[in-house]
């Protein structure tokens, strides 16, 4: 049987935690990470009804998109929704995790889940992030080459996009003097010495750092290691927030929002009427994602869906670009099939379940 941290270990590998945004609070929020877990409930929300269907079906952990400790408490008295579901999941031992903004920004993540329900073509990141990728320079003897690229790409060094193990090396002199305290592995000490090496150049994704230099400093032969570390502005093609890309088909505006409807399994919808103006190219972002309007209208999208747009931000769209705006609830809802898939992957002969509760505080009428 599973531990919490094994679950999380999974969870975090597939969306890890240094991708979430500074306001966010993602990870483990409740539990023991060396508790055995019993089941898991998946669910975009965490709240009291969430628990109480985590109990009937024997779950002592719930995997939620949106962390239900998102501000600091100050206290614990159950005076609202916040602390009594706090309260309630530490009185039955029941673990909450939370896998929030790093899960939108990952490329296979909320977004890409959007983008797979509305069957897009040729989908790539809407906006990428800069300065989440490390270039890596070292020196090392042509016979220990191989040795320390197998160590540093097993720690996460060289992987592009869909290909592994990815470096450049060009072959050098290197010249070096030991001092009379050194403890030198080629040469000896106060003697000029010269050795074939090779450059070994790495890209990998910046939060694996220590792990990427503990992996070169162990399997490296040298008693001090010359290297240097770069932090890069390249856009990390796997990390960014919303997608683009096409229909598989152009559609009418009026066939367009019937085809949201179905895909997207909603009751309604608010947008902005474009007229004559054919939909081929979307663009998507799960939960509020006004703020990528200008993004989507640079990138040349017919439409973009999203959520939670406000008044005024509708006419930002200049009748040069339909806005759906789907809801925060229905945008997401499917990250739980995310959730599933992950753990079901990694641990098949285990409890996971897919709540049942409609966690959606908002309701329609028409």
């Amino acid at each position: 049987m599973p531990k919490i941290k094994d679950i999380t270990r999974v969870l975090e590998q597939y969306a890890p935690l240094p991708y979430q945004e500074s306001y966010d609070n993602a990870g483990l929020l409740t539990g023991d990470p060396n508790e055995e877990v019993s089941g898991v409930l998946l669910s975009l929300d965490c709240t009291e009804a969430v628990l109480d269907e985590a109990i009937a079906k024997g779950c002592n952990m719930v995997v939620a998109h949106h962390p239900i400790i998102f501000k600091g408490l100050k206290s614990l008295t159950g005076k609202n929704y916040v602390e009594r579901t706090v309260i309630k999941a530490i009185r039955n031992n029941i673990a909450i995790y939370a896998s929030h903004t790093n899960l939108d920004s990952v490329h296979n993540g909320v977004n890409a889940k959007i983008a797979e329900k509305l069957e897009l073509q040729h989908i790539k990141n809407l906006s990428s992030k800069p300065q989440t990728l490390m270039q890596l320079v070292t020196f090392v003897p042509v016979e220990n080459t191989q040795e320390v690229l197998d160590a540093i790409h097993k720690a996460g060094a060289g992987q592009i996009g869909e290909y592994s193990n990815c470096s450049f090396q060009v072959q050098g002199t290197g010249r070096f003097t030991p001092s009379e305290t050194a403890d030198p592995t080629i040469g000896e000490q106060c003697k000029p010495e010269q050795v074939q090496e090779n450059r070994i150049e790495v890209v990998f994704p910046a939060y694996l750092k220590n792990s990427v230099m503990n992996a070169l400093l162990q399997a490296h032969p040298y008693e001090e290691v010359a290297h240097f570390l770069t932090l890069l502005e390249n856009q990390n093609q796997e990390v960014g927030i919303g997608m683009i890309g096409e229909l598989n088909e152009t559609l009418t505006e009026e066939a367009f929002l019937e085809y949201l409807k179905e895909k997207m399994q909603l009751q309604g919808l608010r947008y902005t009427s474009v007229g004559d103006k054919k939909i081929k190219k979307v663009a998507v972002c799960g939960g509020a994602g006004s703020f990528l309007i200008k993004d989507a209208m640079r990138s040349g999208a017919d439409a973009f869906v999203t959520g939670d747009v406000k008044y005024h931000e509708f006419f930002d769209a200049e009748d040069r670009m339909m806005i759906a705006d789907i809801g925060h609830y229905e945008s997401e809802v499917f990250t739980k099939e995310i959730f599933y898939d992950t753990i079901s992957k990694n641990f098949p002969n285990f409890a996971v379940y897919l709540s049942e509760i409609n966690t959606n505080p908002i309701r329609y009428t028409y």
